[in-house]
């Protein structure tokens, strides 16, 4: 028999739509409608509301029907003429429709008969009126009033059947005459789902807050590390991606741009997990099959009730629950191939020594050049590569590609009394560095990430429910000293000519158990594959949650009242250790080139050292633990047309630090707060919000502590009108909404600026100042590191928003934001004259800043029969800011220096015309007051027409360094078992300077690091670059040297680059067995699939992936190939 499931179609009827004496007046007017259109059409217009099996609509039947205040028998005689369908009326003004084949009725149970009462919700809390309660077999049942109440006959034994239209249908097993209290959930994309906001649910369509969400599947990629799936995806989000290395790829990402520039002001949002604030790391390895929910709270109304966390917006996720049934198990398992997305061109090692020696000479020509006509020849020839080597250091040290694993399980499922989900994973991502048999250990990257999560939901009674979360996270982590990104930095700072990464022995070290490692001079040259293999680091990583949280249903006393309480315990640990040795340095100090031969001489004999050491100074151990308390009030009912909702929740906070290196730190950190939200709905057409935080910080003085911040908003869903029923064919939904609020941030210091009320002052400071008759005597004595402030407050952000929300029949839906925010009180430094004796520098709250942009969500999605569906997304997000105050200077006429009316991220550089053609040029220029300089070094703009060119004549140019566009578009397909999925991210409107240190050939790009280093040139400085016999003026590159030019090292437009691209971030194709297949090995579904991420990249960029902006020298980007199957038992 097919399974039965009962639509109930009801919407609230306009104030004209019942008439006074009970006789309802239907017009219709519809050609080749859809039978379910025409339903709800005269529903809107008269006191009826419809019931119906599913099956008995049999696809294509569409209704031709013209009638003019026509009453309700005649509309429903005219409307199923020609169909094979009837209809009954019933109590309570219900219209049954049934085939007129339809079987008998079943006959009467011989089970006792009950009463069975009740009420039904929603997951936000909702009462829901109209709702069909259906036994099931039967035609006998009944609808929910307008407090979702119901009372129904039935026998012991009997199954329930709750249905309304856009929910899923639920089915109840009546055991005894106890209440019943149903929760309906919302079907995937029916305006009637769910969001999850602070601190409670509510239905997207009664919405008045910006709230973002994402089907939690779009999340997932083949990567272990779930920010690097935002950016492009969420309308609002602002997320790059600058580093591959493992362990330390994550995504920055902001919401709405940034609007403070308080130098330790947290710029970035607050991340909850299942309510619970977490950082970036937890959100990072968060894995996307235990995910149930993702949302982004953006305006001050969504963020309200976060009060002194929520002005950077709000990242609001929960974790699955389990759900009544038998157990489900699910597993994936996925296989990696990961490679650099981008390599970086450098010139050959034959380029290198020719302009290294062009470098000396053309910078004096009376220099010593230092790579001898014979060592070039023998190296162009290739010939006697012990002694001539020409070393590719990046071949060298790094594999082409590694192989990294994924393994996901999960077991749900649970009966009327408890239920559980509980997950683990397994992840290991690897690197991508050589490493010689010769060596002891493995000094390349091995990552292992270990989680386990259980959440188990318990009916204490009828009214009570406990949920208790565990999740447990350990990570495990061996790789080199300096870790991936400073690798590839060596690389590119090695000599490709001077030695070997290693030798094999001579006669004389035959002997010899270590590796012969190369090295120069007196064995101090930079030798990158010395530094990967002469020691690793190790670290852990632990933490552990626990939550507990009770609920508890209070409708027999207050119809929708409810409490709730939740504790939890956060745990971490972490320490890092490092092991090393001394690598020995060899040079060959004789060779005979006959016989290809040559011998070796140890660099350091006394210094190396075979065998491991600890390395106290890469030694670190951190430990800290927080307890978090919540206690919310919930009250939701509905009075006629009229919905309700308040919530006032209250929440403390303790954190502590279990290492410390100062009393300030080794104190608890508390904070306390008191929120509360208030949203009424009439008739689902008007809306109306307000909600309120108020916060207590303990770094500010009493009269600054407590913050209140408050905001309301308000919405008219236009589509519910009955003025709007002529568009009713076209829209399912139209909404306006707009907010406004304040929101507050008190992370505006560093962790050593906790206290701003109180002085810092250490009694016993060394000073290098000696007294006494032998001046010998060093008391110490007294350093004032800050003074007392009692006027720092809170920082605080005014925000405004503006929505336009369309939901179309043919599949399209958009969500349109236009927003701006005021940032006041922004914490600066105070510009005081050092003659005053005033060391320490003085804070206060002077800064402001503006922000606005535009957010737009665009979604598509449609069936076409049974066999193909189309889903599509696309995200467009534009964000600004200005600076509106800043404490600096009065410039005067030099105005371009002031930041006021600027880019927060806005960055300030000399303007480069073009390079000096020659040295009368530069003669005949206004001096440049940066060093030495001649032909082919930049030549700068005066800006002031002073005459020379110094640092008042930088201006802001370029895009300010953070994007202010960000979109991302993307296509799911399925036809029959396939499926194929694609999604394309890019950025605009951002700039990034090449970074100097790193690009410039020949020098040391690491000074600090005890070693000699010469970069290596790149292949676009070698293709163009400025020389005496080609003096192009507009080359990539000014005239060679083999030292830093002060005068080209200046922030300018030369090397300006524009940090614009698009990308295929991910595509996927996937195959889901049939089910008949399956079943004989008890397996409800199988999906094998083979992905990708970071597959293209377009740009006018080309010297690395340009996301990764200035830090092109690190760990790469990864473009990975995947292969994985999806089981379900």
């Amino acid at each position: 028999m097919k399974t039965l499931v009962f639509l109930v179609l009801f919407t609230c009827s306009s104030l004209l739509a019942n008439d006074l004496a009970g006789q309802d007046k239907i017009t219709l007017n519809f050609s080749k409608a859809p039978i379910e259109r025409v339903l709800r059409t005269i529903q809107a217009q008269s006191r009826y509301s419809f019931v119906y099996q599913s099956e008995v609509f049999s696809r294509g039947i569409e209704i031709n029907i013209q009638t003019k205040d026509a009453p309700i028998d005649s509309v429903m005689s005219q409307l199923l003429r020609n169909t094979p369908l009837h209809y009954k009326k019933m109590e309570n003004n219900i219209i049954i429709i049934m085939n007129k084949s339809a079987p008998e009725l079943k006959p009467v149970s011989s089970q006792p008969p009950v009463t069975v009462r009740g009420t039904v919700k929603d997951r936000a809390g909702g009462m829901m009126p109209q709702v069909s309660v259906y036994i099931k077999g039967t035609q006998n049942g009944t609808v929910t009033n307008e407090k979702g109440e119901f009372t129904i006959n039935a026998n012991l034994y009997d199954s329930l059947v709750f249905s309304f239209v856009g929910y899923k249908a639920q089915t109840v097993f009546v055991s005894d005459s106890r209440p019943l209290n149903i929760v309906l959930d919302a079907q995937e994309g029916s305006l009637n789902e769910v969001a999850v906001v602070g601190y409670s649910r509510q239905k997207k369509s009664s919405m008045v807050a910006s709230v973002t969400t994402i089907k939690p599947g779009e999340l997932r990629i083949p990567s272990s590390n779930l920010t690097n799936s935002l950016a492009g995806r969420l309308a609002g989000v602002v997320a790059y991606q600058r580093s591959g290395e493992p362990g330390q790829d994550n995504t920055s990402f902001f919401i709405r741009g940034i609007t403070s520039f308080g130098a330790s002001a947290k710029k970035d949002p607050l991340i909850l997990i299942d309510g619970i604030e977490l950082s970036t790391n937890d959100l990072a390895r968060l894995n996307p099959d235990d995910i149930a929910s993702f949302s982004i709270m953006k305006d001050a109304l969504a963020t309200a009730l976060y009060g002194a966390r929520g002005a950077n917006g709000v990242i609001l996720v929960t974790t699955k629950e389990g759900r009544e049934g038998k157990m489900n198990v699910d597993v994936r398992f996925e296989n990696s191939f990961s490679m650099p997305t981008e390599k970086i061109e450098t010139a050959d090692p034959v380029t290198f020594m020719r302009m290294h020696n062009e470098s000396v000479k053309t910078r004096d020509p009376n220099g010593q050049t230092l790579y001898t006509d014979e060592q070039i020849t023998f190296t162009e020839r290739g010939m006697h590569r012990d002694i001539y080597p020409a070393t590719n250091w990046r071949d060298a040290m790094f594999k082409n590609y590694t192989v990294n694993n994924r393994l996901n399980l999960s077991f749900t499922g649970g009966g009327s009394v408890a239920r559980y989900y509980v997950a683990g994973s397994v992840t290991r991502d690897k690197g991508n560095l050589r490493v010689d048999r010769k060596n002891d250990f493995n000094s390349n990257i091995d990552l292992y990430k270990y989680s386990i999560r259980s959440n188990v939901n318990i009916n204490l009674t009828k009214t009570t429910e406990m949920s208790t979360r565990f999740v447990a996270n350990f990570d495990d982590y061996t790789g080199p000293i300096d870790g991936g990104s400073s690798m590839y930095r060596k690389v590119m700072q090695a000599n490709p000519v001077r030695f070997k990464p290693y030798y094999e022995p001579d006669s004389a070290f035959s002997y010899a158990k270590h590796i012969l490692f190369g090295n120069f001079e007196t064995g101090n040259y930079l030798n990158p594959y010395a530094e990967a293999l002469r020691g690793y680091r190790d670290y852990s990583r632990s933490n552990m949650l626990t939550t507990v949280e009770l609920k508890q249903n209070l409708d027999n006393f207050v119809k929708g009242l409810m409490v709730r309480g939740l504790v939890n315990f956060d745990r971490r640990s972490e320490y890092s250790i490092s092991r090393a040795y001394v690598p020995f340095y060899y040079q060959i100090s004789s060779f005979d080139l006959k016989n290809d031969s040559y011998k070796l001489v140890r660099l350091n004999p006394r210094t190396g050292r075979e065998t491991l050491d600890y390395d106290g100074a890469n030694t670190n151990r951190e430990i800290s633990n927080s307890f978090y308390f919540e206690g919310a009030t919930q009250y939701n009912n509905n009075f006629g047309k009229n919905s309700v909702n308040g919530l006032l929740v209250f929440t403390a906070r303790q954190f502590k630090e279990g290492a410390p290196n100062t009393i300030q730190l080794s104190l608890p950190t508390r904070n306390l707060s008191l929120s509360g939200r208030f949203s009424y709905n009439y008739d689902s057409r008007y809306l109306a919000e307000f909600a309120f935080g108020y916060n207590a910080s303990e770094r500010f003085s009493k009269k600054n502590r407590w913050g209140f911040f408050p905001s309301f908003g308000a919405g008219w869903v236009i589509s519910n009108e009955p003025f709007f029923e002529s568009l009713a064919p076209l829209f399912r939904q139209l909404k306006i909404r707009g907010s406004y609020g304040i929101a507050g941030n008190e992370a505006i210091g560093s962790a050593s600026e906790r206290f701003f009320y109180m002085s810092e002052v250490d009694l016993d400071a060394p000073y290098n100042v000696n007294w006494g008759i032998n001046m010998n005597e060093n008391p110490g004595g007294i350093n004032v590191s800050r003074y007392a402030n009692d006027q720092v407050g809170w920082e605080r952000s005014y925000k405004s928003n503006l929505v336009l929300e369309f939901n179309l029949v043919n599949g399209l839906s958009s969500i349109i934001e236009v927003y701006k925010e005021k940032r006041k009180n922004i914490l600066q430094n105070r510009i005081i004259p050092a003659t005053t004796g005033i060391l320490p520098a003085v804070k206060a709250n002077l800064g402001e800043a503006e922000g606005k942009g535009i957010d737009i969500e665009l979604n598509y999605d449609k069936s076409f029969g049974k066999n193909l569906q189309l889903t599509g997304r696309g995200t467009f997000t534009y964000s600004t800011s200005k600076v509106i105050k800043w404490e600096e200077p009065d410039y005067g006429k030099n105005f371009w220096l002031s930041r006021v009316g600027t880019n927060l991220g806005q960055t300030w550089g000399l303007i480069a015309e073009r390079l000096f053609v020659d040295a009368a040029e530069v003669k005949n220029s206004p001096k440049q007051e940066f060093g030495t300089y001649t032909g082919g070094d930049i030549k700068y703009r005066d800006i002031n027409g002073d005459g020379r060119i110094d640092n008042l004549d930088f201006v802001p140019i370029g895009h300010p360094t953070t994007p202010e566009i960000i979109y991302g578009f993307g296509l799911s397909v399925a036809y029959k078992r396939f499926d194929l999925n694609f999604f394309f991210q890019g950025l605009a409107r951002e700039s990034f300077w090449l970074n100097q240190n790193n690009v410039t050939p020949f020098i040391d790009g690491d000074a600090s690091d005890g070693r000699v280093g010469q970069n290596a040139v790149l292949k676009a400085i070698a293709d163009s670059y400025w020389s005496e016999s080609d003096r192009n003026a507009y080359a990539f590159w000014p005239r060679l040297a083999n030292y830093n030019i002060e005068n080209n090292r200046q922030t300018n437009t030369w090397f300006m680059q524009n940090g614009a691209f698009l990308r295929l971030k991910s595509a996927d194709v996937g195959y889901t067995l049939p089910k008949e297949w399956l079943r004989r090995y008890k397996v409800s579904n199988l999906r094998i699939y083979f992905s990708g991420s970071n597959l293209a990249v377009w740009s006018a960029f080309k010297l690395w992936d340009p996301e990764m902006a200035g830090s092109g020298f690190d760990y790469p980007l990864q473009k990975v190939y995947n292969v994985g199957f999806n089981i379900g038992l």
